[in-house]
């Protein structure tokens, strides 16, 4: 399952949920994006040639981010770019999520273990913006 994340038109979040399954490749970002998310599946004995990558100049805007849930349980809470708060999701075992623009904060359901991704350099504090969380009783979990 793929679940998109948007408010006002503008893709904020992908998920693919572990149980996401389909031959091929798809890719689940714009071509715009600065950080691109794709499933593969390939059977037995396909061949990805050998290949490398340009040097291709590109400018980066936003940071935006790939989390892979190793294990536990994640609640991720969406804010818009004015930081009044969305909706919130929870992520698993096996679930991904990419994060590319708005506001994200995360609680820890269960000890959980995560990989992330996202473009560098790392910038230190001049990265990102914190403020207060919602409210717990007004949290929406879709």
């Amino acid at each position: 399952m793929i679940q998109n994340i948007t408010h006002n038109e503008k893709l904020l979040s992908v998920i693919i949920r572990a149980n996401y399954e389909k031959d091929g490749i798809e890719f689940f970002t714009p071509d715009d994006f600065s950080q691109q998310l794709a499933y593969m599946k390939r059977p037995k004995n396909y061949i990805i040639p050998p290949h490398i990558h340009n040097a291709v100049q590109r400018e980066v805007h936003f940071t935006q981010e790939v989390l892979y849930i190793k294990s536990g349980k994640v609640r991720v809470d969406f804010y818009d770019d004015d930081r009044n708060y969305l909706q919130s999701t929870l992520l698993e075992k096996g679930d991904v999520i990419l994060l590319a623009y708005g506001g994200h904060g995360f609680e820890m359901i269960e000890e959980s273990e995560m990989i992330e991704v996202k473009q560098g350099p790392y910038a230190g504090e001049m990265d990102k913006v914190r403020f207060e969380p919602i409210n717990k009783e007004k949290l929406e979990i879709k």
